[in-house]
């Protein structure tokens, strides 16, 4: 079931209408054009009791300001760019840069800064937006379209679409911050389990340096294992970066580019029960442990601290428009861009 909630309409900011969904077992999901971000998802936990597994802001309009990118959907180009450069087709492109000299989820006023076209349409949420030419540098017209569908299996359905009417770059993710326990503590002790057996090693901005095998390291999550523990480990790209902030390399995908929609990651709150599964269509996953939202007010009455939310963010690799696979993201008049990545949660 489907209707716009009861926040939408604000005398704050009318415009930025919020919808809810919800399904047969009273998990309810609540979406903002604002962003197209997901605002909450309230599910119950083995003693059935509800709670929001999703970190947001108490405030809607707080989502025009969104610097950490709760909840919402991200790009043109989602994680990083080196000195936000890139050719196409031979020519130069310069896009913003807004993160230790990279460029970072389309910019200041990327797509999650944006106020998106919501409708109600029977059981989803459609949202659409159009980004002109210029658009922080990129070349071209994108239309974009993002559809959410909550099912009653808990499954909640993200399905992108885009097309363009002249050569851009295109890699779109959701950005949610999860915590099974609804909040009640960090992440620390939430299990971990990912399908992959190499990842991303970076350097202290964020780029990649190469391919590297997660066996022997704290990036083996190849088996279930604790969050807070691997966040303990002496290692160096743990240390500069703060904590987990990894592009993993999905087992049986093609380097560069997506496949058929399958599981790659999972999640236990053993003290909850909840259990998120990730499955997607994309060659990479993001696993960001929450690293900077230390002083963020959300909607918890102290500010969030660091590892209180940790994100599982599906896409193509951070800066593979400066790598041999850059031909595999860029998107051309006629094609369509699709890209589909599902979060559910069930009791373990």
């Amino acid at each position: 079931m489907i209707a716009p909630s009861a926040d939408a309409g604000s005398p704050i900011y009318p415009e930025d209408q919020l919808f809810t969904l919800r399904n047969a077992d009273g998990m309810r999901v609540t979406i903002s054009e604002r962003g197209a971000a997901l605002v909450s998802w309230w599910t119950p936990d083995r003693y059935g009791r509800y709670a929001d597994v999703v970190l947001g802001y108490a405030d809607p309009a707080d989502y025009r300001d969104n610097q950490v990118y709760l909840g919402a959907v991200v790009g043109r180009w989602a994680n990083r760019i080196a000195r936000g450069r890139f050719l196409l087709d031979g020519e130069p492109v310069q896009t913003v840069v807004n993160d230790r000299g990279n460029h970072l989820h389309g910019g200041p006023q990327g797509f999650h800064a944006l106020r998106w076209r919501g409708e109600a349409c029977e059981d989803e949420v459609l949202l659409r937006l159009v980004s002109p030419a210029g658009a922080a540098g990129f070349p071209g017209k994108v239309e974009v379209q993002v559809r959410y569908r909550l099912g009653d299996d808990g499954t909640l359905s993200i399905d992108y679409e885009a097309v363009t009417d002249a050569p851009t770059p295109m890699n779109l993710t959701a950005h949610p911050y999860f915590n099974l326990n609804g909040g009640g503590a960090d992440v620390g002790d939430h299990m971990l389990q990912i399908e992959a057996d190499h990842y991303l090693e970076t350097d202290a901005t964020g780029i990649p340096l190469g391919v590297a095998s997660v066996s022997g390291t704290p990036f083996d999550f190849r088996r279930p294992a604790a969050i807070g523990a691997r966040l303990c480990w002496p290692d160096e790209q743990l240390r500069q970066a703060n904590g987990f902030d990894h592009c993993y390399c999905i087992r049986g995908r093609a380097a560069g580019r997506g496949g058929a929609l399958s599981a790659v990651a999972r999640v236990v709150d053993p003290g909850s029960g909840r259990c998120l599964q990730v499955s997607t269509t994309e060659a990479g996953l993001q696993f960001y442990s929450g690293n900077y939202l230390g002083g963020v007010r959300g909607r918890s009455v102290r500010p969030y601290a660091r590892h209180d939310g940790f994100c599982l963010e599906a896409g193509a690799f951070p800066d593979q428009l400066n790598s041999e696979h850059a031909a595999a993201v860029i998107l051309r008049p006629g094609q369509v861009y699709r890209q589909t990545t599902i979060y559910r949660i069930t009791l373990a």
